[in-house]
């Protein structure tokens, strides 16, 4: 395959900024109400993730019998983004809502859509991504657990890695490998399965990050049988269907906001009236941002338009990464002259640590900087 990067010229409309503000408004209830600290703790909470579903905040841009809003990827937009800012606990449904929920509503059985998709909309129903394998890391066509034919549909051994809150996951959609690769496509002979985390043989065991907190997983499949109707889309084809879910997984707010709160705490540490190198590094910072996040809006709008711009958002995960893990140093360079007289800096250094330690992550999410570059040489051209 051979294209071009080409980024569409898109505009948040007005519907959007109107919704903007009424989810600023139930954020700020949210908060003053003690409902949630900003920031704080591990994003995790089903209580606030029902709220948001009935607000009609989560698949709001699927189809109404499914539970959704039929509202555009850009309505949607703004509401991940607010809550990025916010420091919303939104990972009991994000996962569901950014890409499990879009990849049943294309593969899944009517009778599975009817079931799963409008639990998910009411905040209800929680995915773990399985991908990621310890040999393979991003390298998705490496995957080697295995889903073999037997009389009760499908048997699954193997491991899955990086699974994101998996142990608390109702859900896995997971990538197994159904038949060995060809020497002509090494990216065909995998499938899309449905996995119900309550099936017997699967063991989930905590991975502990580097800040001590319980996020991501290993999950063991023992002789786990899922029945047929459990394959999402053609067996052996999920290659052309993981490339597409990749395209919503990269291209969002979350892959240059999850740490916005280290910008926040610096323009408060700076002060009203910033000295010149300040004031040049904040506005190379907020230029920076404010690029991506035009990058980000046009691929959201390409959605919209149902379009699979897979390499630009391949892009604004590579960019966005680089600038999440370079911005805790940036701020911390800054905010290296200031007097500490009255800015209650103990804050800041507290956020500009934790940053700094769960900066490697942002790497590994959504697709390693190694991979992202590889797909993108190729959708070029290059390589």
């Amino acid at each position: 395959m051979t294209g071009k990067i080409a980024f569409d010229p898109v505009r948040l409309p007005a519907e959007a900024e109107a919704l903007r503000i009424e989810v600023r408004d139930f954020l700020r209830d949210e908060i003053q109400a003690g409902n949630y600290r900003p920031h704080v703790g591990d994003g995790f909470d089903r209580a606030f993730s029902c709220k948001v579903g009935a607000k009609g905040w989560i698949g709001m841009t699927w189809p109404k019998k499914y539970g959704g809003q039929q509202r555009s990827h850009l309505e949607r937009y703004v509401v991940t983004e607010e809550f990025l800012v916010a420091g919303a606990p939104t990972k009991a449904h994000f996962t569901a809502d950014r890409q499990s929920g879009p990849v049943l509503l294309k593969y899944a059985s009517e009778s599975l859509k009817r079931t799963i998709l409008p639990s998910i909309t009411r905040g209800e129903c929680s995915f773990a991504i399985g991908m990621s394998e310890p040999d393979s890391g991003s390298d998705l066509f490496a995957a080697k657990t295995r889903a073999d034919k037997c009389d009760q549909g499908w048997r699954i051994n193997g491991r899955k890695v990086w699974t994101s809150f998996a142990h608390h996951a109702d859900y896995m959609i997971a990538l197994l490998r159904t038949s060995d690769a060809t020497k002509e496509n090494r990216r065909h002979g995998l499938t899309q399965f449905l996995v119900d985390m309550k099936t017997p043989g699967i063991t989930v065991s905590p991975i502990i990050n580097s800040a001590g907190q319980h996020d991501f997983n290993e999950v063991i499949f023992e002789d786990v049988i899922l029945s047929e109707d459990r394959v999402l889309g053609d067996v052996d084809m999920a290659w052309k269907q993981a490339t597409a879910e990749l395209a919503f997984e990269r291209s969002g707010p979350e892959r240059f906001l999850e740490n916005i709160y280290v910008l926040t705490e610096l323009i408060r540490v700076l002060g009203p009236q910033p000295d010149q190198r300040g004031t040049e590094g904040l506005g190379r910072l907020v230029a920076q941002l404010h690029t991506l996040r035009q990058m980000s809006i046009s691929v959201a709008g390409m959605l919209s338009a149902g379009k699979e711009p897979s390499l630009e958002a391949a892009v604004v995960k590579d960019v966005g990464t680089n600038w999440e893990q370079q911005l805790p140093n940036c701020a911390r360079n800054l905010a290296s002259f200031v007097n500490d007289d009255g800015n209650n800096r103990g804050r800041f250094d507290e956020l500009i640590e934790n940053a700094t330690i769960m900066a490697p992550k942002y790497t590994i999410q959504g697709g390693t900087r190694e991979i992202l570059r590889s797909i993108i040489a190729r959708g070029l051209g290059l390589r």
